[in-house]
């Protein structure tokens, strides 16, 4: 089991700004490759990449899910994430509480690390945690947010990440490609043995992201011309409240038929997987439990 891995202190907060782009797995790895020659790999992004998890928190009537949707210039999610394999998460698994907010085009994230059994007696028990002073302001703000809007876990997602960040006069320069886009609206703990998880962007795409401090490399916009990508609005969060039918469908959702997958094979070849793609049940179905066959 690879090892979980680690932010470089116990708070951090940045702030920069995003770009994303939904591109085919293959063409995704041959952009990574072609940004390989003047970027370095991340030196916890291993060769096939890592897990990131994400447990999302909410108000009972989707208070962050519709301030994405209208398009708020100051709007918050409280998350609880962990990198790495899911397997073996014990209470004593390093992850990060973090508040991630929009304030105009600008992405700010603030977040702590603790111990995953502190982190749920946070965010679930509403209990302060120990902390040292420098980290007080934030461990208050996340007491505060959970307990005036009565936030509750409402979605995990999951996927498998690659990262790239620059060198030299790029430092501020990360592009990262998060395939296997998937999530589940139940079952909400990170231990929980084989979980249903489904796909919430189809498996045949990759999230792309560019993230700068301050202004996007020419040779980085030259290259998304030069391979005709276009900028979407897609939210991994929004995603899931989506594809498991908690919302309507906005135009932040991906619909699989403005995004067909390539030609099958003339012999397909089966692979069987517990997880599934949106809209394999009718809507009217709830998705069955996580483990259930």
């Amino acid at each position: 089991m690879a090892e979980p891995l680690h932010v470089a202190s116990r708070l951090h907060a940045f702030n920069r700004f995003e770009l994303k782009y939904l591109v085919p797995v293959e063409e995704a790895a041959a952009i990574r490759d072609e940004l390989a020659e003047r970027m370095d790999r991340d030196p916890h992004s291993s060769v096939g990449g890592y897990g990131v998890w994400s447990l999302y928190y909410d108000t009972a009537q989707l208070r962050f899910y519709w301030e994405k949707i209208e398009g708020l210039k100051f709007r918050r999610k409280l998350r609880i994430r962990h990198y790495g394999d899911l397997d073996g998460v014990t209470d004593e698994s390093p992850v990060c509480v973090e508040i991630k907010q929009r304030v105009n085009r600008v992405t700010q994230k603030r977040r702590i690390t603790l111990p995953y059994g502190a982190a749920r007696r946070l965010c679930d028990g509403r209990e302060t945690v120990e902390h040292s002073d420098k980290e007080s302001a934030f461990v208050q703000e996340v007491l505060e947010l959970i307990v005036r809007l009565d936030l509750r876990p409402t979605a995990i997602t999951g996927y498998q990440r690659e990262a790239l960040v620059g060198r030299d006069a790029d430092t501020g320069l990360r592009v990262t490609f998060d395939r296997r886009v998937r999530g589940r609206d139940r079952d909400f703990h990170f231990g929980i043995p084989n979980p249903e998880n489904r796909f919430t962007i189809p498996p045949h795409l990759a999230v792309m992201e560019i993230k700068v401090n301050e202004r996007t490399p020419h040779w980085i916009t030259d290259l998304a011309a030069r391979r005709n990508l276009n900028l979407v609005r897609v939210s991994k969060y929004v995603q899931s409240i989506e594809a498991f039918g908690r919302a309507p469908r906005s135009v932040f959702h991906v619909h699989e038929a403005d995004y067909p997958p390539p030609a099958a094979p003339t012999t397909p070849t089966p692979h069987p997987t517990t997880e599934q793609l949106p809209g394999q049940r009718p809507a009217s179905e709830t998705p069955v439990k996580a483990g259930a066959q």
